[in-house]
């Protein structure tokens, strides 16, 4: 490994490490992008404008959103220094990401998840894959499905995204449907992905809050 290579990732381990818990309490983690505040405001406006129409299914909080890279669950704290040294070896370059249209999974006649769309190219999956492949040397499993990015707004139900042999129509979401499909395909704009990040998931009665514990260049 070049020397300049060695303190780069030396230090985005160590500047972030400081920022970890003291206890040894295991911890939720995931990677992800974030993204920029911009189209932050504009999705949270999408939403104030469209959560009427289904009120009563769970809604994420705009400050919450990401793009998932990839879930990883429980690890200790000693764990997730590995999960750290082994993210900091990714190798990617800066991308383009837009953010635009919708869809409903795991399908329109009986959604559970209503999400927006993502468009990035093949660089994003070539990402995640490079995540999947570099933690799998730990012992985290690999994603047995194709990578499918995109924004998760509300939940239904048990909220998975999966087929199921006892999928019903789901009338929750049918005046939403209904609305969206007289309005414009909503287009909140794009940007350029130069970093990733590790983050913490605590859960609580209000819904899951994210902290970001370690940040990787791109």
């Amino acid at each position: 490994m070049a020397l300049s290579h060695w303190r780069s990732t030396r230090r985005v381990i160590i500047a972030l490490a400081t920022t970890g818990p003291k206890n040894k309490t295991p911890m939720r983690i995931f990677v992800a992008l974030d993204i920029e505040e911009a189209i932050r405001a504009r999705i949270e406006r999408f939403m104030e404008g469209v959560r009427g129409f289904t009120p009563d299914i769970r809604w994420v909080r705009p400050e919450s959103v990401h793009v998932t890279l990839k879930f990883i669950g429980e690890q200790s704290v000693d764990a997730i220094e590995d999960v750290k040294l082994a993210l900091s070896q990714v190798k990617a370059a800066p991308f383009e990401v837009a953010f635009r249209g919708y869809g409903f999974f795991p399908g329109i006649k009986s959604p559970r998840v209503f999400w927006l769309g993502i468009n990035a190219g093949p660089q994003l999956a070539k990402l995640a894959e490079g995540v999947d492949e570099g933690l799998f040397n730990l012992g985290v499993p690999k994603e047995r499905h194709p990578y499918s990015p995109h924004l998760t707004l509300a939940r239904s139900g048990s909220g998975s995204p999966r087929r199921s042999k006892a999928d019903a129509p789901n009338l929750r979401f049918q005046r939403l449907q209904e609305k969206l499909s007289g309005m414009p395909s909503p287009d909140f704009g794009a940007m350029t992905a130069r970093e990733f990040f590790l983050y913490e998931s605590k859960l609580s009665p209000s819904g899951s809050s994210y902290t970001k514990i370690a940040r990787f260049p791109l």
